[in-house]
């Protein structure tokens, strides 16, 4: 099996304590459906930043910044895109970028 990452896009901050709650739970159902498949659930990231190739340093992350990653296990592209389907950040608006990692 090969392993892929997942980065998240978007999505939103819950504004209440339920609705975090509901969200945390559809984020717990989407893992807890791919079982053993989940190598790392991930987490959240705070505001990214870009280093360019003159070394400097720029604030933002580009046009669509990262906002979450996982690793997931899959048997090909089409599998983890099937996986990446059912994830609640798609419901909120964001987005997946998916990327398989190469073993070194």
């Amino acid at each position: 099996m090969a392993k892929f990452v997942f980065a998240y896009h978007g999505g939103g901050r819950p504004s209440t304590p339920e609705e975090g709650k509901k969200v945390m739970d559809a984020w717990r159902a989407w893992f807890g459906s791919m079982g053993a498949a989940v190598i790392d659930g991930g987490n959240p990231v705070g505001k990214s930043s870009t280093v360019k190739s003159d070394g400097s340093l720029v604030g933002g992350g580009g046009a669509n910044p990262i906002s979450g990653y996982s690793l997931i296990e899959a048997a090909s592209l089409e599998d983890a895109h099937k996986k990446a389907k059912g994830c609640p950040i798609l419901k909120a608006g964001g987005t997946i970028e998916i990327a398989q990692a190469m073993d070194m």
